[in-house]
């Protein structure tokens, strides 16, 4: 298969991603579709073409771990892992409702494909550091991929692992950073300003690129060749936007908290390219 015709079908797999992740919200009445579709691009590569992992057997032990840190996302998650059968696409109708596995935020209790709960931030890089170190020492093969959001890197205890990781030499490791810009309630620049942010990455002892977190070719070649460094833990800053796809979502607050309503709904899928 053609580079162009692999971009093609990660390209499909984003706008499914996109077009649950709208409905999910809407039908559950939740918050965070914002955060969702700002990652969407990521979840799709990582899923499409760079994690090692198999739905047929899930807790294969040399299987790449993919843990979401932002647990908030929860929606994006579960769509990319129902696409890629890891599920029933129709289970994601249940999302954030009485008594389905699918909670509002990233839960592992049967949801096959799911590693580790997240929601309170801060954690989901610490635990990723436990799960690559335990590979290092038992001389696994597997990768250890997190995905962090721009707002819990305000959080002592996610500086603490990044100096955990590159003191422990964690090339297996790779952090990636959804820095859409956006907190709950303001811009991060104003809640809790993080520039020059590759360069803290840096002077921790990580390697770091940033990319645009929309270029599916970009996401693609930077993450088929972790680690740049060896002995070194690998840092992705993704500049994304929150609420990407759908405009009038995009770089708002707003959508952080808001689902959207019926009609919302029904231009936010015009625009993803559905009519309902």
């Amino acid at each position: 298969m053609s580079e162009k015709a692999d971009l093609t079908d990660i390209s499909k797999l984003a706008g499914k991603i996109r077009r649950h992740v709208v409905r999910m919200t809407h039908r559950a009445k939740s918050s965070h579709v914002g955060t969702s579709l700002s990652m969407t691009d990521l979840l799709a590569v990582l899923y499409g073409k760079i994690l090692r992992v198999n739905p047929a057997e899930p807790h294969c032990p040399d299987r790449d771990r993919f843990i979401l840190s932002k647990g908030h996302g929860a929606a994006g998650v579960y769509a990319v892992l129902a696409e890629k059968g890891f599920f029933p696409v129709e289970e994601l109708d249940t999302f954030y409702q009485n008594g389905s596995a699918l909670a509002g935020h990233i839960t592992r209790s049967d949801v096959s494909g799911i590693e580790v709960s997240t929601g309170s931030l801060g954690h989901g890089l610490a635990i990723a550091c436990g799960m690559a170190l335990a590979g290092q020492r038992d001389h696994r093969l597997y990768r250890v991929f997190v995905l962090l959001s721009d707002g819990e890197c305000d959080e002592g205890s996610t500086w603490e692992a990044i100096l955990f990781a590159s003191h422990h030499h964690l090339d297996n490791l790779v952090a990636i950073v959804d820095y859409n810009k956006i907190q709950s309630l303001a811009r991060t620049e104003d809640t809790l300003a993080l520039e020059p942010f590759g360069d803290k990455w840096r002077a921790f002892g990580w390697s770091v690129r940033e990319i645009n977190g929309h270029d599916l070719a970009e996401i693609q070649d930077t993450l088929k060749t972790v680690p740049w460094q060896l002995g070194r833990p690998s840092c992705v800053i993704a500049h994304t936007v929150k609420g990407k796809g759908v405009s009038f979502m995009e770089n708002s607050v707003l959508w952080h908290y808001r689902p959207p309503d019926k009609d919302e709904l029904q231009r936010a899928l015009a625009e993803l390219g559905v009519a309902e």
